[in-house]
């Protein structure tokens, strides 16, 4: 019976898989049964190639769903080891390598994951579609550990590579990929020829719909980000409008399941549902930084609202990381409009997504403390926003959040009465502020121009022109309306006071102070019910990660003289 099993090696051992199969798809998974069926092949002593594709089977599963990372990485090994020895068995061998690697990053073992790729880079350059997965797998672990120009250089090789195969698809990924990074290292010279030769592939390259749109998302999601970054939010807007008509075109294509005929073109950028949500967080960031906050506010919640439904089904890291970004703008979007209570919610939703996850921790706790640092500034807790703008200091080397970190520390320091009066220079600061109104008024920037407006009212008014600070700060205070600014509003509101007195208009001034009355009131209450919030205990967390229980407290503690 023995002799007849191992002259048809095939019976046996479809039993025994179609067995593991079943139970790793049954619902609940049964993996231990999966395992024990998996294992039961090498009682028969299989050949070598049947023998290695049990044992990526075998890892495969261990490492997937359960956490015996050690038994998995023992079967991944013998994949990989065994695999090499087989001639033209090149879908084990690969999948081996790439899987066993992944979990070497999981176990802090990187230094054993990178020649392990390197490896398998040099021996797959025969077969398409593994030496390009390799290639974007290694160039995405230098990324995670910082060395943009190792990932760079390793994302060019594969453009290379793909152009040689005659795969313009993958081509204009690997360049895509190569033009994010570069976006990241801020190397704008050579960011510029490489979207516009990007550009042209994606125009001219024909072929499956869905991903020749897809590739079109992503290279104007680069080109948005990167006139966001330069501040350039009118001149966004025609990139911004594609970039939403192309999302609107992907919902409306059927996924073909007709397969490339270059196997090197069988990737995917993004799953269309991630596109949809990364296109809602770019128009927030848009809406955002031309200070349109209810807009802002509106896209959020349908962006939180389809992350909502995607993570019940898709656990991709990505998600939880679209959902810390959106949540980042919406926290400043609330600070701004005057709703602190519900901002520092958002701020401890942010504290649990990164308890959940190291990485993600890693990557925004410097955001997370300088948005504290944002929080404890509007509800006057300076010592703590001190605090925090320093922890955020220590904890990010990002040139441009540092120098949003350092502004606001400096605004800290003035408020805390570390100011000089007599170092006030009135006109210099009028010719900076209207170099400020010139450029906001270019590119829309209405947050900036209501805030350089009031500014500039207010120093008017203290040098006595009385007129000019009228003609600054009744726009300030339609435009801070429009956003709407409750700080803008506020102090626009005691200035039209204030100058409406001077100016013998009783019934203004009266409506001014009434405004200014309204306005008090409704920070007032938003200010106790903020520091009433067990989450406002987190003012005092500066160190290790984010704590996992808040204790409630009685009531606030802060001055809210200042406030108003």
């Amino acid at each position: 019976k023995m002799a007849s099993n191992v002259e048809s090696p095939e019976r046996w051992y479809l039993a025994l898989l179609g067995f593991a199969e079943h139970f790793r798809t049954s619902s609940p998974p049964k993996i231990r049964l999966c395992v024990h069926c998996l294992q039961a092949v090498f009682q028969f002593k299989p050949p070598q190639r049947i023998e290695a594709r049990t044992h990526l089977q075998l890892g495969s599963v261990l490492y997937h769903h359960t956490k015996n990372s050690d038994l998995a990485r023992s079967h991944l090994e013998k994949a990989w080891f065994i695999s090499q020895q087989v001639p033209q068995f090149e879908d084990v061998k690969f999948e081996a390598a790439s899987i066993l690697s992944e979990l070497f990053c999981q176990q802090n073992l990187v230094d054993s994951a990178k020649p392990l790729l390197r490896k398998a880079i040099q021996i797959s350059q025969q077969t398409p579609y593994w030496h390009c997965r390799l290639l974007f797998q290694l160039a995405q672990l230098h990324t995670l550990e910082k060395d943009l120009v190792s990932a760079c250089d390793l994302l060019g090789v594969g453009a290379e590579y793909a152009r040689v195969v005659g795969s313009e698809y993958t081509r204009a990924l690997f360049l895509l990929s190569k033009g994010m990074l570069l976006l990241m290292e801020r190397k704008l010279g050579e960011v510029h020829p490489l979207l516009t030769l990007c550009g042209t592939i994606v125009e001219n390259w024909q072929g499956n719909p869905i991903q020749k749109e897809s590739l079109r998302v992503f290279f104007l999601v680069l080109q948005v980000t990167h006139y966001l970054d330069a501040g350039q939010v009118k001149s966004v807007k025609p990139c911004l409008k594609q970039l939403q008509q192309c999302i609107q075109a992907i919902s409306t294509l059927h996924d073909d399941e007709i397969l490339p005929s270059n196997p090197a073109d069988l990737f995917h950028w993004l799953p269309k549902e991630h596109m949809c949500v990364l296109v809602y967080l770019v128009t927030v960031m848009h809406s955002m930084q031309a200070g349109y906050l209810e807009k802002a506010q509106k896209y959020t919640d349908k962006a939180l609202m389809q992350l909502e439904k995607l993570k019940m089904l898709d656990c991709s890291p990505i998600l939880s990381t679209f959902q810390v970004i959106l949540l980042e703008h919406i926290i400043m979007c609330r600070l701004v409009t005057g709703h602190k209570a519900t901002a520092l919610q958002e701020i401890s939703q942010v504290c649990q997504l990164c308890q959940q996850s190291p990485r993600l921790f890693t990557n925004h706790a410097a955001q997370l403390h300088t948005l504290l640092g944002l929080y404890c500034i509007s509800v006057n807790c300076m010592d703590n926003a001190e605090a925090q703008f320093t922890t955020a200091l220590r904890l990010t080397t990002h040139q441009e959040l540092w120098t949003y970190i350092v502004t606001n520390l400096a605004s800290v320091y003035i408020r805390e009465g570390n100011r000089h009066q007599e170092v006030r220079r009135y006109n210099e600061a009028k010719r900076f502020l209207r170099e400020t109104l010139k450029m906001s008024n270019a590119e829309d920037l209405n947050r900036l121009t209501a805030c350089s407006l009031v500014l500039l009212g207010h120093i008017f008014y203290v040098l006595g022109n009385h007129r000019e600070s009228n003609n600054m700060v009744v726009p300030a205070m339609q435009l801070a309306s429009k956003i709407p600014d409750m700080s803008v509003q506020l102090w626009s509101s005691a200035l039209l006071k204030d100058l409406n007195k001077a100016l013998g208009n009783t019934m203004e001034a009266h409506e001014a102070a009434q405004m200014h009355q309204n306005f008090s009131q409704q920070l007032l209450q938003d200010h106790i019910a903020a520091c009433s919030l067990p989450e406002h205990n987190l003012i005092s967390w500066t160190d290790g990660p984010p704590p996992v229980q808040i204790q409630a407290q009685n009531g606030p503690t802060t001055s809210l003289a200042s406030l108003l």
